[in-house]
């Protein structure tokens, strides 16, 4: 086994959830008390509760163990293989394939090489519906991402809003008509969905973005496109992760500036509906 990265220990739970694979951890918590077996000592590896996503839940949960008791010999190294599943809805489970090896009392060194679903920092589910059909483009680049794979990172999100631009178009005009647009702006939208440029489709909305889409007071859509001109082959790698992380952060800073506006149009249209119930029965 390759030597753990550092010498700081984790736990077994935060290396579960927290470490991406083919990365070493020394791990203090690994093993519980061994016992003696013939003339070689055994240790019982721990498999300890894990805090993951659960896409059934649709957001974090405690994940048990459902395998057996896992038993390693003294400074020997095992793979193993461990089963988890939601504890709430019992029916999401993540699969681990681990080698571990002990490395004095509770402590030992373990590594991932292979987990299932893939490990990959958690995407928000408004991000995920917002993609739509790239869905498993976007998580690729996610996945590319979280390993400092900018170059990839880059590409696979540039395809994802090219291909998804009509989409993201419609979804804010539908924002814009919640919000009261008159028939000229939502005719705007709907050209632009059709608009194979996304320079001239841009162009044809950038006056009926609603004000609380826009971030920091910028339309989202130039923000996006500034991001996805910057051509591939003039930057470094760590420079296209810059780039792939500002096209995901306005990504989902869109799909939440957009779900909380529907959401506060729909309870400002329940309030008044109340009101207007209210003053009719008095």
């Amino acid at each position: 086994m390759a030597e753990a990265q550092n010498s700081a220990t984790k736990k077994f739970s935060e290396f579960l959830e927290s470490t991406p694979p083919h990365s070493p951890e020394r791990i203090s918590d690994l093993f519980g008390e061994g016992e003696i077996r013939g003339s070689t000592w055994f240790y019982p590896l721990e498999q300890p509760d894990a805090q993951l996503n659960c896409e059934t839940c649709q957001g974090p949960r405690y994940f048990q163990n459902v395998g057996e008791k896992i038993w390693v010999s003294n400074e020997r190294l095992r793979d193993v293989f461990l089963n988890y599943i939601c504890r709430n809805c019992r029916s999401v489970v993540k699969s681990y394939a681990v080698r571990v090896k002990r490395a004095g009392s509770t402590e030992g060194e373990a590594v991932k090489y292979g987990e299932l679903p893939a490990f990959g920092p958690v995407t928000p589910a408004r991000v995920i519906t917002l993609i739509g059909p790239d869905r498993e483009l976007f998580l690729q680049g996610r996945r590319a991402e979280s390993r400092g794979m900018g170059i990839g990172a880059f590409s696979y999100y540039r395809r994802v809003v090219e291909n998804q631009k009509g989409r993201i178009l419609a979804e804010i005009g539908k924002v814009a008509a919640k919000l009261g647009g008159n028939p000229g702006v939502l005719a705007s939208f709907k050209a632009a969905e059709k608009e194979t440029q996304f320079s001239k489709a841009i162009d044809e909305v950038k006056d009926g973005i609603p004000d609380a889409l826009k971030i920091g007071g910028h339309n989202p859509l130039t923000l996006l496109h500034r991001s996805l001109s910057e051509g591939l082959h003039d930057h470094t790698d760590k420079e296209c992760l810059e780039i792939a992380q500002e096209i995901r952060l306005v990504l989902t800073d869109l799909a939440e500036r957009m779900s909380q506006a529907l959401k506060e149009e729909a309870e400002l249209q329940t309030a008044v509906s109340r009101l207007l119930a209210r003053r009719s029965s008095n």
